[in-house]
């Protein structure tokens, strides 16, 4: 049995994804084994300090030696680890990445807003997209969003903005940033009939769940306006009582069902569609079109 894991340092939470791979008659495959996520917030402290503070990182390093000795326990083969916004912010983001070497033996790697967007394209949802309609693909994560648009199941555009959920929640989101993805979308959807939303991230999936829609079947604007209103009208004590939601996804929410809306309104997308992938499983799919769909 060959496994693979993903490592995604993100501004929010940090998590490791164990994935058995499998070979079938399409090629390979992978089945979630374990999925571990630590909250660490580290874009608190990059989006506001600009750099990782000593607890902060004292504790991502912590984390680390616990996923590469579960990685050993789970004779994980291959492994890639990334981190996203935060650590492209934090001007000590080398010194990490040397400690986390030292301490936990693990190659990290800071990447750009680009390969960022590529690796989420590596999980290939554009296979079961609707020929006859255009996708504005969204993902939003705690230090950036990045958006995609795809025409005839093929990505035509993409682009990474420094607007995520931590970052509106410290205030550190620039109105120039916000303008600069307006226009950007606008130009890239003006022209398009049949504009449907893809949503990734932990916010989105979370509000597909809270929504007990079908599996497949797509979130529209105004259940997401509902939502967005009924979770917003609740302090945060109550999101976390009334919801049931973990204190660390009661406050993200919020910006993040904002950042969703106010693409929706900008480019009229109606739906949007949440396949349950993400950045870790980006990574799983990339490890095997780089290792095993030779």
């Amino acid at each position: 049995m060959l496994r693979y894991a993903a490592i995604d340092i993100g501004s929010n939470a940090v998590r490791l994804l164990i994935a058995d791979i499998t070979r079938t008659e399409k090629g390979f495959e992978f089945k979630k084994n374990t999925l571990v996520r630590v909250p660490l917030r580290l874009g608190d402290d990059a989006f506001l300090d600009h750099a990782i503070s000593e607890r902060k990182m004292d504790d991502l390093i912590k984390t680390m030696i616990a996923f590469k000795n579960l990685m050993d326990v789970y004779h994980v083969s291959k492994y890639l680890a990334c981190a996203t916004s935060a650590m492209r912010e934090a001007e000590n983001g080398k010194d990490v990445i040397k400690k986390i070497k030292k301490f936990a033996n693990i190659d990290l790697e800071i990447i750009e807003g680009q390969r960022e967007a590529n690796i989420i394209y590596a999980n290939h949802i554009e296979q079961n997209l609707d020929i006859n309609k255009s996708y504005l693909y969204i993902d939003v994560g705690g230090g950036s969003t990045e958006l995609s648009v795809f025409v005839n199941k093929a990505p035509i555009a993409s682009k990474s903005f420094d607007i995520g959920t931590i970052r509106i929640l410290d205030n550190q989101d620039k109105e120039e940033t916000w303008e600069e993805m307006r226009v950007w979308v606008k130009e890239h959807t003006r022209n398009l009939k049949n504009l449907a939303g893809i949503g990734t991230g932990g916010n989105i999936n979370k509000l597909f769940k809270m929504s007990e829609e079908k599996e497949g079947m797509p979130l529209t604007f105004q259940k997401l306006k509902s939502m967005y209103n009924d979770l917003n009208s609740h302090s945060l004590k109550e999101r976390i009582q009334v919801f049931g939601l973990n204190p660390d996804r009661a406050d993200v929410i919020i910006p993040a069902a904002e950042i969703f809306i106010t693409l929706m309104k900008w480019t009229g997308v109606k739906q949007v569609y949440v396949p349950r992938v993400g950045m870790a499983d980006g990574i799983i799919n990339l490890l095997i079109e780089e290792n095993l769909n030779q």
